[in-house]
């Protein structure tokens, strides 16, 4: 029998309940994502976001998914320093001209240390929102000072992701634990910044894994006004160089999902994208995810170029509208 679902925004979602949507017939599961979305949300509203890494590779975190780690030596990732924050800032007004509507900045810390290094951080985000963009910022974990300081710089939304359930987290990270991103989205949420945060599929992970992982997320009040859908890019040298590659539909199955537990959130296709034909993405859009990454790199992996990403919208017919900054509840 069809799972009743109802389009109304929820805090109280049981991990059966999730799996038993993520399960259902994947026609029925789509249909039922794109009435969702269309209740809740501009179809033709799809944000375009760009990332830099601003500080690249050493990071002593030991995520088996990420080439940045410094446990992971087979990778080939030169550690680099901080970008000064001219550089950053040309990269942003080079991402707006292109059409970004956000601008995310990624380094490569398991916490942010205070001083110089953090405050041209700030720097960066003053001068992003200087230039009437969103901006967002992946830091590592944060202390409630740090928090406070980014939000009276402006900056719109901290990325943070619990990347997979809590059962299967351990088996890919030991350095940092999930109490440890649960307290960090706590400093976020209280300091007044909006929340970006979801995970990745593709890690060896079970379908139950990947409904606790937006149990957790859809059972915070507010949800998450951003939440990255990502297909692990498998990189040599890591633990899981040797994954298979993602099945096109599970990144549909998870975009359609978490729109019906977070009927409100940004639904963001990430990282893995590139990997996805045009009918693929379109599919994603239809279950109701609303923002893409763009640009040539996700940090340190490939991703779709500008050109084709445009290409892509115009050809659904879709107009990329003016800034639209988060919405929470």
């Amino acid at each position: 029998m069809p799972v009743a679902v109802k389009p109304v925004i929820r805090h109280d979602w049981s991990v059966a309940e999730i799996q038993a949507i993520h399960d259902l017939p994947l026609l029925d599961l789509v249909f039922r994502a794109a009435e969702i979305h269309r209740a809740h949300n501009d179809p033709a509203d799809i944000q375009r976001a760009s990332l830099l890494s601003i500080k690249t590779g050493g990071c002593p975190e030991d995520c088996a998914y990420c080439p940045q780690s410094a446990h992971h030596k087979g990778t080939g990732m030169a550690r680099e320093r901080l970008m000064p924050v001219e550089t950053v800032l040309r990269e942003a007004a080079a991402a707006k001209e292109a059409g970004a509507h956000r601008f995310c900045m990624g380094a490569a810390w398991r916490q942010p240390k205070d001083g110089p290094e953090f405050d041209a951080v700030l720097a960066m985000v003053r001068g992003v929102r200087g230039l009437g963009m969103e901006a967002c910022v992946t830091l590592g974990m944060l202390t409630p000072d740090q928090a406070r300081r980014l939000a009276e710089a402006g900056l719109t939304s901290y990325n943070h992701n619990l990347d997979t359930g809590p059962d299967f987290y351990g088996d890919i990270i030991s350095t940092r634990s999930y109490a440890d991103r649960l307290t960090t989205l706590e400093n976020v949420r209280e300091a007044g910044i909006g929340v970006c945060c979801g995970g990745i599929v593709g890690m060896g992970e079970g379908v139950k894994d990947r409904a606790a992982m937006l149990q957790v997320l859809a059972n915070h009040a507010p949800h998450p006004e951003s939440v990255p859908i990502n297909a692990l890019v498998a990189v040599e040298g890591t633990p899981l160089e040797d994954q298979p590659p993602v099945d096109p539909l599970d990144l549909v199955r998870m975009c359609a999902t978490a729109r019906i537990v977070m009927p409100r959130a940004r639904v963001r296709l990430s990282a893995g994208r590139k990997g996805l034909t045009r009918e693929a993405q379109i599919l994603c859009f239809l279950a109701g995810a609303n923002s893409i990454f763009y640009g040539e790199r996700l940090l340190t992996t490939a991703n779709n170029e500008t050109d084709s990403d445009a290409a892509l919208l115009r050809d659904i017919g879709i107009t990329v509208p003016g800034l639209t900054l988060a919405a929470a509840e």
